[in-house]
């Protein structure tokens, strides 16, 4: 009989969830990248209900994750972008054998619903649409991000830094807060940010991902943490957001699953 890579994927990641069951219930302290949010909202129930296990999820931009370890803050699994993993696996806080890619975003362009979508066909299109709007918002670079230190560059590439500084609106949270909060108290029409996070807010409307060398696509990987006492629990975790059932939210939330 021959079996589809899914079902073997999805038999796998059942039998992860049974061993991980049969242990006594555990608690776990997971760490998540606000890119990550609404994805681990949907997930995080879906593993505690099909294993008996606890996680205590915090969520935070990259560098406030960073500032919590530095802080002395512990946790048994990290949700964080590439380079947030690759720096832990640096410091000698995790090993890189445990690191498991998750998921890839890319930042793009959103425009409240209803309104004319801007043209984004070509770094040049999108030069002109940015010095057509009246104003766009992108995250506080105080937030920690890494979104936004990439925007500043675009702006600098397409020669229009100084334009933008001009008519550039800041939300004052990170994520999908931070957006449905300018959009309600805003009358800015265009944002820049990872789709993610445009994804669950109605009043917005994706137009894409950024053209040509202008993009940013970002891995998102999961890692368990040096010095965990739950370290078979933890990698269920880690294996059950690789399983299809999580590659199925993962698209859903906006994001594209690392696996297939």
């Amino acid at each position: 009989m021959k079996f589809h890579k899914a079902q073997v994927a999805a038999a796998i990641g059942a039998l992860l969830l049974v061993a991980a069951n049969t242990a006594a219930a555990a608690e776990l302290k997971v760490f998540s990248a606000v890119a990550m949010q609404e994805i681990t909202a949907d997930l995080v129930p879906k593993f505690e209900r099909a294993t008996g296990h606890k996680l205590l999820l915090t969520v935070d931009v990259l560098g406030g994750i960073m500032k919590r370890l530095d802080a002395g803050e512990t946790a048994d699994v990290i949700l964080l972008p590439g380079q947030g993993i690759a720096a832990l696996v640096k410091q000698g806080k995790a090993s890189e054998a445990e690191v498991r890619p998750v998921a890839r975003s890319s930042v793009g362009v959103s425009v409240r619903r209803g309104t004319p979508r801007p043209d984004i066909s070509s770094p040049e299109a999108f030069r002109q649409s940015l010095l057509a709007a009246k104003s766009i918002f992108i995250s506080d670079p105080a937030q920690g991000g890494f979104v936004t230190p990439h925007l500043l560059k675009v702006f600098e590439k397409l020669g229009i830094a100084e334009e933008m500084k001009r008519k550039t609106v800041y939300t004052k949270a990170a994520g999908t807060a931070g957006i449905e909060q300018i959009v309600a108290t805003t009358e800015v029409n265009m944002g820049l940010n990872q789709l993610q996070e445009f994804a669950p807010v109605a009043a917005m409307e994706i137009v894409g991902p950024l053209p040509g060398d202008l993009g940013l696509t970002t891995p998102f990987a999961a890692v368990v943490m040096g010095g965990t006492r739950e370290a078979g629990v933890a990698r269920a975790l880690v294996n059950f957001m690789r399983t299809p059932e999580a590659a199925a939210v993962i698209r859903a939330k906006g994001m594209e699953p690392a696996t297939p």
